[in-house]
């Protein structure tokens, strides 16, 4: 099978939409399929990049050498480059960046600049079997229009709740018309996968049909109990007696991180805080007695969450909670506001703790409960266990299957709609077509 998945936002910028991409990806291409990512490039937008193709209502550049025009397709790339698109090997996985620029105070975070005429363009030219389209809100939106109009089945994977960040970043009046958009989106695709059942209620409550349950996987190897380090656990200033009490993503707005602040002063308790982003000096400020690591990847990641002693999971927007899972495959106790993705990780009381939302006097409490390692250990053991089943194998394994569900389902709507167009060129013009929804 060939595969297109299309990236909202990619490497450099790191977060759980990223990891489910390039995990799924490894996985696939492991059982012999064809994968290519689509992404906003890394880097800014040239004069170079203008063109027809990217931006209609800008002219042409005037070649000179500062900006050459255009680049040779490098042999390994699976189509032809146009202008302003540029081709690399991310992870061993074929990847076509389209020019983009960065959100305002977050220049990891980009987005594309690519039209529908581009997108459709790259589509006809790699001709995959079905699109995968990763949070779609702007290239992913024109993913999911192109695949459409080239006839081409497309899996739209709810991953970010656009709606609710626009009353935590004080833009209230624009969740009706982020609303409108994630349902048109969606209502285009084939089909759509969340992640947990809170974003399943909320898609159908948009009316969005075809919606089907997706979880993600976590790396059980690198994420193990046996990467606990005491060299690491002395370097974040834990004495003999002490719980780190741990945190671990972006510094931003929407995951409230700021509410830890509750913690820092439990005696014998050291909040680590693992990230970087666009909060990162007001919460400083604010959590002025955590420890702040920067962001890590790979078995620095891996070691420090496992060094850790409880992990603390406070966003009440998250559609899943990739972090939660890999602190349970760490061997590490976990709490987690009883809001949204945390909901379907943690079976409360057993594989870890959920609090009330907006109650930080009950993370307070439960918290200063798990300074008791006889109180963490139950929930460590269990949590381990529960993600053991919940491997990347696994779950892209569950993800082929859906992609052939959808080829499916497109066969089935061209089918029909081919039998209505039939039906009512012989009934003749006084007579409507049925309506079918599959």
């Amino acid at each position: 099978m060939r595969i297109l998945m299309v990236a909202e936002s990619f490497v450099p910028h790191l977060s759980g939409v990223t990891t489910s991409l390039l995990r799924s990806a490894e996985n696939l291409r492991r059982r012999g399929h064809e994968v290519m990512f689509l992404a906003p490039s890394g880097r800014g937008f040239k004069p170079s990049d203008w063109s027809p193709t990217v931006l209609p209502s800008l002219p042409r550049a005037v070649h000179d050498d500062a900006f050459p025009a255009s680049r040779q397709t490098p042999e390994s790339c699976p189509i032809s480059l146009a202008p302003g698109q540029t081709y690399e090997e991310v992870e061993g996985t074929p990847t076509v960046r389209m020019p983009s620029l960065p959100l305002a105070g977050y220049p990891t975070l980009r987005f594309s600049m690519g039209t529908v005429a581009a997108v459709r363009r790259l589509m006809a030219d790699y001709r995959p079997d079905v699109v995968h389209i990763a949070s779609p809100f702007v290239l992913g939106a024109r993913a999911v229009t192109a695949a459409h109009s080239l006839g081409i089945p497309s899996v739209a994977v709810y991953q970010t709740d656009v709606a609710a960040y626009t009353h935590r970043y004080g833009m209230p009046w624009l969740k009706a018309y982020a609303n409108k958009r994630i349902a048109s989106i969606h209502t285009t695709a084939t089909m759509t996968l969340a992640p947990s059942h809170s974003s399943m209620d909320y898609l159908e409550s948009l009316e969005v049909p075809r919606v089907f349950k997706w979880g993600r996987g976590v790396d059980t190897e690198l994420f193990h109990p046996r990467r606990r380090s005491e060299a690491v656990r002395q370097k974040l200033g834990a004495d003999s007696g002490d719980i780190l009490v741990g945190f671990v993503g972006r510094l931003a707005s929407e995951k409230q991180v700021e509410d830890l602040r509750v913690i820092q002063s439990l005696p014998g308790v050291k909040l680590v805080i693992i990230g970087g982003g666009p909060e990162l000096s007001r919460l400083k400020t604010t959590l002025h007695q955590a420890i702040f690591t920067g962001q890590l990847t790979g078995e620095s990641l891996a070691e420090h969450v496992a060094s850790l002693d409880v992990f603390t999971h406070p966003g009440e927007f998250e559609t899943f909670g990739q972090t939660l899972q890999e602190a349970m495959a760490s061997g590490v106790a976990t709490v987690a506001v009883g809001k949204g993705g945390p909901l379907d990780i943690i079976d409360d009381g057993v594989t870890g703790r959920l609090y009330e939302p907006g109650q930080l006097g009950m993370l307070r409490t439960i918290v200063e409960s798990l300074r008791d390692p006889e109180a963490r250990a139950p929930l460590s053991t269990n949590g381990r266990q529960a993600m053991e089943a919940r491997s990347w194998g696994a779950a892209s394994l569950k993800l082929e299957g859906y992609y052939d569900r959808a080829i499916e389902f497109h066969r089935s709507r061209q089918l029909r709609r081919w039998r209505d167009e039939r039906g009512a060129q012989r009934r003749g013009p006084g007579r409507a077509a049925s309506r079918h929804r599959v």
